[in-house]
């Protein structure tokens, strides 16, 4: 193994760990990666800059911005309206993959999974039917419908251009369609029977009614007159009375772990979890009052209007990622919006609630006037997960829209224009008509993905000029390779997927691309079905849900268990895993 194979390996090394255990933000390990490859001589300026340049990465922050257009102009309008036709549960779920199944071949899977998560939390509760046995399949069936085209999903684009960049002729528009619309359908059916009866039922705790997903952390102050000032925690038996549980007392600048022998006072705050209705319960009876993160003037919001309570979760995307509830506390200040309580599913939150950095998926009971949640459901930070009513089509703009992105997919897909400049033309397009505003544009674009997607596509140059991919090929897949291109297929296929569970897709992608193209090169084979097998399995992760972004954002607001995706998502992707092993050898021959 020569010293620039070694350098690279280390520096992929370093990036997976690095990916896996999120010591640091994706886009920053990203350019970690790009620095290192060009300080160490591995790739010259040009290759390292060429990321920002390439068309896989144009296309995907253009098709961002033509979701948002759908969505803006209310051309989905009519989805949450579809679904509450549905008779059963069954039958919405029948509602629910068609209309995937037409929208998120073409949308990005997050943004389809932002614009549905609420329309199918409050359709959910018109059939009767838990909204965990409809999030989970939501998230699945998203990406399961994204690997149909070209465009459906960024890994996609990023497997066809590294290809392109290695001698690969690339892949066409509707290249995956056959085969992706086959591992769809058998999902779909797995969903519809066993799948249905593994995933869980919430409805009578997390989900039974609104605002009520799951135990906030908020804080209580003992005000002058609480009956519970000369009562020690434990004899207040607040577990007991209220189902409130208190983590930690504060008093003054102190911070008390094991409050329960502690004599109560007036000025205290006791760090409190429980289910919203509980704790106003406790406030309520016990003369305590919520302690927002800043000082609040409660009599001043209500002087401008009716106050609401909603829950927001945390989005993807989202710019307050890592921030304090201190500082987004204070920035909203002046939309008047007061966080009251955060929930973070799988953990409990133990510190002081001003000082919890946000996660995605961290959903957060805010407190406004109603007359600002127009503005709140517009944010691009935050997915309004309370029952709310879809965006109106605003006139012809609605059509226009739809028009738009059907001339972008059709003129490419007929070889009139690449995507890359179709997909611009159409976000410019939105922009003029008004769909999108100008600033706009530029927000909800997902930049940390463009910045992964930037920094990585220089590694998989270094994977391939370097000998590294190659040098991984002949010590691990290369054990197998007298067992036939078949099973070294299945063999590509399981590194895929696990490598995808444990890191970014993106990232997966750029890994494995390269390794695909050597992989194919040492059976002497064509190298199209061991791409398209790592493009099928680092586009679809079921198995946890960090696994993909939209497994992260319906965890939380479904109230489900770690456990649940494993037991849910194993046997998909050993559907996907058999289904892709059996038919991509005879849609693509060696």
């Amino acid at each position: 193994m020569s010293l620039q194979i070694g350098l690279v390996l280390l520096i992929a090394f370093v990036a997976v760990v690095l990916f896996s255990t999120e010591k640091l933000r994706m886009d920053l390990v990203a350019i970690l990666v790009l620095t290192s490859l060009t300080l160490l001589g591995l790739v010259g300026v040009g290759d390292a800059l060429s990321g920002f340049s390439n068309s896989a990465t144009v296309t995907v922050a253009a098709m961002f911005i033509l979701a948002a257009g759908l969505q803006n102009s209310g051309a989905l309008s009519g989805i949450g309206t579809l679904l509450g036709k549905a008779k059963s549960p069954f039958q919405f779920l029948l509602i629910l993959f068609a209309v995937l199944a037409v929208i998120a071949p073409f949308v990005n899977n997050t943004a389809v999974v932002a614009v549905f998560m609420p329309i199918v939390i409050a359709a959910t509760a018109s059939v009767g039917m838990a909204a965990s046995k409809a999030l989970i399949p939501l998230s699945y069936v998203s990406q399961m419908a994204g690997v149909c085209t070209l465009v459906g999903t960024s890994t996609n684009l990023i497997v066809n251009s590294i290809a392109k960049d290695l001698g690969h002729p690339g892949f066409s528009m509707f290249e995956f369609t056959a085969l992706g619309v086959i591992c769809m359908a058998a999902g779909c059916v797995y969903l519809l029977t066993m799948g249905r009866w593994l995933l869980p039922d919430t409805s009578n705790s997390q989900l039974e009614a609104h605002y009520e997903l799951g135990k906030y952390l908020t804080e209580l102050r003992v005000m002058e007159k609480s009956p519970l000032i000369g009562t020690s925690v434990g004899d207040a038996k607040l577990g007991e009375t209220y189902g409130v549980y208190v983590l930690e007392l504060l008093r003054g600048k102190e911070m008390i772990i094991s409050p329960r022998a502690q004599i109560l006072q007036e000025g205290d705050v006791l760090l409190a979890r429980g289910d919203w209705s509980d704790l106003l319960d406790l406030k309520n009876k016990t003369g305590l009052e919520i302690n927002p993160a800043y000082e609040f003037k409660a009599k001043e919001l209500e002087e401008k209007g009716e106050q609401v309570v909603t829950e927001v979760m945390i989005a993807p995307n989202s710019r307050i990622v890592g921030s304090t509830l201190n500082a987004i506390n204070r920035s909203w200040r002046n939309q008047e919006y007061v966080v009251l309580g955060v929930q973070r599913r799988g953990q409990v939150l133990r510190e002081k609630i001003g000082k919890v950095r946000l996660s995605v998926g961290d959903i957060l009971l805010v407190l406004l006037p109603e007359s600002e949640m127009g503005r709140l459901r517009k944010s691009k930070e935050v997915v309004v997960l309370t029952e709310r009513d879809a965006p109106k089509p605003k006139g012809w703009r609605a059509p226009f829209a739809l028009g738009v992105m059907v001339a972008v997919i059709g003129t490419s897909a007929l070889g009139l224009a690449p995507i890359a400049i179709t997909a611009l033309l159409g976000a410019l397009a939105m922009v003029v008509a008004d769909c999108v505003e100008a600033d706009e544009a530029y927000e909800v674009v997902d930049w940390k993905i463009i910045m992964l997607m930037a920094g990585l596509l220089p590694l998989g140059v270094a994977m391939s000029t370097s000998g590294a991919a190659e040098f991984i090929v002949d010590n691990t897949i290369g054990l197998v390779r007298d067992m036939g291109p078949h099973v070294v297929l299945a063999v590509m296929y399981l590194m895929a997927l696990l490598l995808a569970e444990l890191m970014s897709n993106s990232a997966a992608a750029v890994l494995l691309t390269p390794i695909g193209m050597s992989t194919a090169k040492m059976m002497d084979v064509d190298p199209t079905p061991f791409l398209i097998a790592v493009t099928f399995s680092a586009s679809t992760s079921f198995l946890t849900p960090v696994g993909y972004q939209t497994n992260t954002m319906v965890y939380s607001a479904g109230g489900y268990k770690f456990t649940d995706f494993l037991k849910v998502g194993l046997p998909l992707n050993l559907i996907f895993w058999l289904l892709g092993v059996y038919f991509i050898p005879i849609f693509w021959p060696f």
